[in-house]
């Protein structure tokens, strides 16, 4: 079930294992027209720089760029709250993952811009869609 999980997020938890979690929410992200642009694997990091143990857990830097086009035509410094951020990681409950994406419409409200809402209010659209996507793959 999707759900508001903080005041920047929404997310679901979903009876997948990370790795096809991970595989499906990129695939699912590209259907919407999201590609990655980034992927940070904290638990690799985490080990590396700390020689710390974390639950699997990626951030995904997701950009449409026709979206990020309208919205920094509209806001210069916008860049600075781009790429959307998806995270996947590995839930408490073996072979079950969470899917979480940043809440546009709240990120972006930050900019005081309302010729920004309708970009963010699109890219919120597109984001829930994908997290309805990844769920689907589970039924």
């Amino acid at each position: 079930m999707i759900e508001q999980t903080t005041r920047y997020g929404i997310g679901t938890t979903v009876p997948l294992a990370y790795d096809r979690a991970v595989e499906r929410t990129k695939e699912a992200l590209a259907a919407e027209g999201f590609g990655v642009l980034t992927e940070i694997d904290v638990a690799a990091t985490l080990k590396k720089k700390l020689d710390v143990d974390f639950r699997p857990y990626i951030i995904l830097g997701a950009c449409n760029p026709p979206l990020a086009y309208r919205a920094l035509t509209a806001e210069r410094d916008i860049g600075l709250l781009l790429p959307c951020n998806v995270v996947v990681y590995a839930d408490d409950t073996p072979g079950r993952s969470v899917v979480a994406v940043m809440d546009p419409v709240e990120a972006l409200e930050l900019t005081g811009n309302e010729e920004i809402r309708p970009v963010a209010e699109d890219v919120k659209a597109r984001l829930i869609r994908v997290l309805e996507a990844v769920e689907r793959t589970t039924g």
